[in-house]
Order: C-alpha cells, then structure tokens, then sequence
C-alpha cells in the first residue's frame, strides 16, 4: 500500500502526540527545589564548633589546611583536608600545629573556614 508522504506525516504526528500527551500524564510531580535563602542557615543559627590542628598555612592561596574532626554541620566524618579563607583575618590567628576550634561551611562548592578560636587548655 503505497500512502502519499503527506499521509505518513500526518499518522506520525498524531501518534506521537498521543505518545507525548500519555508520558505528560504519567510523570510524577517534584516538590519545587528549595531555594539558596531557604536552605542556608541564617547568620544567626548557631554553628557548633569542631575541632581542629592547623597542618598549613598558605597565606597566598587564602588557604589553610586542617586535620580535623567530624564537622556536624556539613555531615563530615574527621579527616585531613584544605579549607579556603575569605576573611584573611583568619589566616593570621593560625599557626601551624595549633590546635584550634572552627566553624566551616560550604559555599559556592567549596568548604570555607568562618571563625578560629585557640582551643581551651591546648
């Protein structure tokens, strides 16, 4: 049976359309993704301090490294690993070997040192 080209068109359309229309009507719905404001805690959420030995300090890469405990807030098993820094304050209250208290986040996909503190009695 020879369908002029026009008529296969047509069939296909249709029956890709239903096709369509049918998976539209079979998907399930997502919760909308929450957003940066909903998800990030507000500056005044209190963060716990983990601890902390400062292994390096690299003043010109705004970086410092830390062999550190579990870190609660970012769901972080204990581990050695490098933070960056954006408050340079922060790189010259550490000394390499201190041992120290911190708070960290992660922001913009990298893990960010917020505050050092001496540890008590260390």
């Amino acid at each position: 049976m020879n369908l002029p080209s026009f008529a296969i068109a047509a069939i296909l359309t249709a029956l890709l359309g239903a096709g369509i229309t049918a998976a539209q009507s079979q998907t399930h719905q997502h919760p909308p993704l929450a957003t940066a404001s909903a998800a990030a805690p507000s500056p005044t959420a209190a963060v716990e301090m983990s601890d902390g030995e400062v292994r390096k300090v690299d003043k010109d890469a705004k970086k410092i490294t830390l062999k550190h405990g579990p870190i609660k807030n970012l769901d972080m098993p204990a581990m050695t690993m490098v933070f960056q820094v954006r408050d340079l304050s922060l790189l010259d209250r550490a000394n390499v070997g201190a041992k120290i208290k911190f708070t960290a986040e992660q922001r913009e996909g990298a893990y960010v040192l917020t505050a050092i503190e001496a540890s008590p009695g260390k």
